[in-house]
This record gives C-alpha cells, structure tokens and sequence, in this order.
C-alpha cells in the first residue's frame, strides 16, 4: 500500500462527510486506503462513516475505507489535554501504507491532486520526512478566514525550528514516511499533551520537512476543537509543554541544548507570569 489517510473523528457529523468526500476525490496514480476511528461518538458520526463505507467499497475508487468504530471512547478521560490520544496512537498503528496523510474529521481536502503532489515530492526527495502545505483556516464564530502559513514560509524546516517552538504545519496538511509502520513511539512521547508535536519530533529526526506553498485544504477552528484546550493561559499545558521539550532535548542526546534551553527559559517566563496573575486575582 502506497498511502494510508488516517482520520481520528469525534462528535464530527456536521463535517465528516465533506472530510471523506475531499479524500475519497483524490486523483492518484497509487491505491491508497482511509483509515478512519471514530472515538465513540455521541452523535450520528459512525452511521456517516458507514454509509460512506458501504458506497464506496474500493471498486470505483482508489481509496478504500478501514473503519474503527469503537463503542468506547478510548480516553483518556483525564486529564483533558490528552483527551482522543489513544484513538490516534492505534490508528497511526493500523495504517500500513508507506506514506501517512493526517486529517482529523472536523477539516478537509480541497486539492484534488494533493496526495499525488505530496508522494512525488517525497518520492523525489528521500532526505525528506515529511511533505505539508498551506490551508485556508476558517472560524466558527464569523471570524474572517486567512491562510495558515505566512508568504515567507520556508521550503525547508528541520527539527531545530519545531525545537525553536516554532508550528507551521496544520494537521491536515501533513504527508509523511510512515516511521511507525516498523517503530514504536518514542517512552516521552505518552507523557506530552500535545500529541501532534509529538508525532512531529519523532520524524523530524529521521529527516527534512518540506513544504508546498499551494492551498490544498480546510483547517476549521471550532468551539469543540482541542487547540481550545491546548492554550497559553492553561497553566498545567504550558507545564507539560516545557516538559515535552526538555524530554525531547534528552532523547536527542543532547545535540540541540542550547535551542533547547532558550525554549524551556521562555516557558519558565511564561508560567511565572501566569503564576503572577493568579496570585493577584
């Protein structure tokens, strides 16, 4: 298998079918297959992946669709900042293509060329890891809508401007070499809140991130969404966040101390100046 998508959803039936729809148009010289867990949802979300599966067999379509659809939520339940990881843990493990596509159930596909743009780029470039690219973001509440990178994105990122506390990569954006398909995750990464700079390190370290300036997908910013819970002002995930980078700065052997300790200085900063407001409240 060429490619695996993997979808984690939850309470996502307002958006997962056009999540499906922008995946399931993918024009494609390779088979690929939708790797889809739904986290017990309490809402009509497992009938839409269903039905979806039931229409779409694999017989007119590159892309055939592999369902969990857990009848418990998987947790954890506490403490919120890591709620859905186990879902995600398995499900990057059930995919078996050599390449992985990240789109959580709430954003979607524009691009009816993206994966094929993305393979033959990382087919092109072996030194690279990791393939993403710029998204339209749009907002709930009627916020107006912006693209996700910035016109000066570099073409070329590497694991010292993720350890630089640096995010230009939207989930739904990613394509990578499937590291885990042989590896498992790393000891720290079950104690890191925020699981997508997790997943990122780890293949960051086998190579180069890349990126394509082309706009080929949705990122949706919702009440519902976990970059809610994920805050600056959440005293106990800035906390956990110091400590994923020291962690990761160890797990490196130390090759990258002083970006490191610039990073863990400025969340010491940060926490004290929270700890300041609390204690004037």
């Amino acid at each position: 298998m060429k490619l695996s998508v993997c979808v984690p959803t939850y309470n996502h039936e307002q958006y997962i079918g056009q999540m499906l729809d922008g995946a399931l148009m993918q024009q494609t010289s390779f088979n690929f297959e939708i790797v889809i867990g739904d986290d017990a949802s309490t809402d009509a979300t497992p009938d839409i992946i269903r039905e979806y599966s039931a229409k779409k067999p694999g017989v007119s379509t590159r892309g055939t669709i592999r369902a969990f659809l857990h009848s418990e939520n998987q947790g954890p339940k506490e403490p919120r900042e890591f709620a859905g990881r186990n879902n995600v843990l398995q499900l990057l493990k059930a995919c078996k293509g050599e390449y992985v596509a990240m789109c959580e159930g709430d954003d979607y596909w524009t691009d009816p060329f993206k994966l094929q743009k993305q393979v033959d780029f990382l087919d092109q470039n072996p030194d690279f890891a990791v393939c993403h690219h710029n998204m339209e973001v749009i907002y709930e509440d009627g916020s107006p809508s912006h693209f996700f990178n910035a016109p000066d994105q570099k073409a070329v990122s590497t694991i010292e401007d993720l350890l630089e506390d640096k995010w230009f990569m939207a989930t739904a954006s990613w394509v990578y070499r499937n590291h885990f398909l042989t590896e498992d995750f790393a000891e720290w990464h079950a104690k890191a809140a925020a699981g997508d700079w997790a997943i990122m390190f780890q293949l960051a370290a086998k190579g180069k991130i890349g990126y394509l300036s082309d706009v080929m997908g949705v990122y949706r910013k919702h009440s519902a969404g976990l970059s809610n819970v994920h805050a600056h002002t959440n005293f106990r995930f800035l906390q956990n966040r110091k400590e994923m980078f020291r962690n990761v700065g160890k797990w490196l052997d130390g090759r990258y101390d002083a970006t490191v300790t610039r990073t863990v200085h400025r969340y010491d900063e940060l926490l004290a100046g929270l700890e300041k407001i609390g204690s004037s409240n």
